[in-house]
């Protein structure tokens, strides 16, 4: 009798939060016909980092919010595209509305790595000329962080594990080291910088929360796509002189490069 009760009072389904990599798109112009070229582009691009990713829809750079009806077939002409709109960003009273009539959620506090602290513009970043790294500081030599009585100082993840295709791994508040592969699929994402001493084969977003001085760095380089507070850069074609060899990843003048480690 005593282990029914007990059985009964047991949740059936729990729900906690946690840290997901959502992409945001910021709708800057209405042309609809010029965003659902530019999104194809994209999905066809790189089709495993696009395809069936959840976004959230940002219409806080318009002059004003669309009508429900304009909304609408926005969102269906996403879905067309081959991405998931799972919310609308921002929470002003209209905004709000909107997002309620097309049953969405409104992440109100929901901030994409676009902008500084100071309002000026952060551009993802197009395709630099490789350029090899001249100094690197060992993370040994960096300075220690007391953490004892500070719950959000910066703290490391460490994992001898391999990140597998389909498998997230996040470090909160300080870097990710994983001594061992990251696997095509995976997703490694650290509030710092990401250290992997084996092959990165996936996806790696180190600064998640807009730290532009957090680094990657990998013993072999095959990654799909790698991203710096939000400054990311689809890997289509490794260079040969980067394919498989040591490299790190870093933030100069908003641009993200690319370098091999010396």
């Amino acid at each position: 009798m005593n282990a029914r009760v007990s059985s009964d009072l047991e949740l059936v389904g729990e729900i906690k939060f946690g840290q997901v990599g959502i992409a945001n798109l910021r709708v800057k112009q209405w042309d609809v016909d010029r965003l659902r070229e530019e999104l194809r582009q994209k999905v066809t691009s790189a089709p495993q980092l696009f395809q069936r990713a959840p976004l959230i829809v940002d219409f806080s750079h318009l002059p004003t919010l669309p009508s429900l009806e304009s909304a609408r077939h926005l969102i269906a002409m996403i879905r067309e595209c081959g991405l998931l709109p799972v919310g609308l960003a921002y929470g002003t009273r209209e905004n709000e509305e909107l997002a309620r009539q097309l049953d969405l959620p409104l992440l109100a506090k929901f901030r994409a790595a676009f902008e500084r602290d100071n309002g000026e513009s952060i551009s993802a970043a197009r395709a630099e000329p490789i350029e090899s790294v001249r100094k690197i500081e060992p993370a040994s030599k960096r300075a220690p962080v007391d953490s004892s009585n500070d719950d959000s100082a910066s703290t490391s993840t460490y994992s001898d594990k391999p990140v597998r295709s389909g498998q997230q791994m996040y470090a909160k508040n300080g870097d990710l080291i994983i001594n061992n592969l990251v696997g095509n699929g995976a997703e490694v994402i650290a509030d710092g910088s990401i250290h992997v001493y084996g092959a990165l084969r996936g996806r790696a977003l180190a600064g998640a929360q807009g730290d532009e001085k957090a680094r990657i760095f990998c013993q072999e380089f095959h990654a799909e796509l790698v991203s710096i507070a939000g400054v990311y850069r689809v890997i289509e074609d490794i260079p040969s002189e980067l394919r498989g060899k040591p490299v790190q990843a870093w933030l100069e003048n908003d641009k993200l490069l690319l370098g091999k480690l010396v």
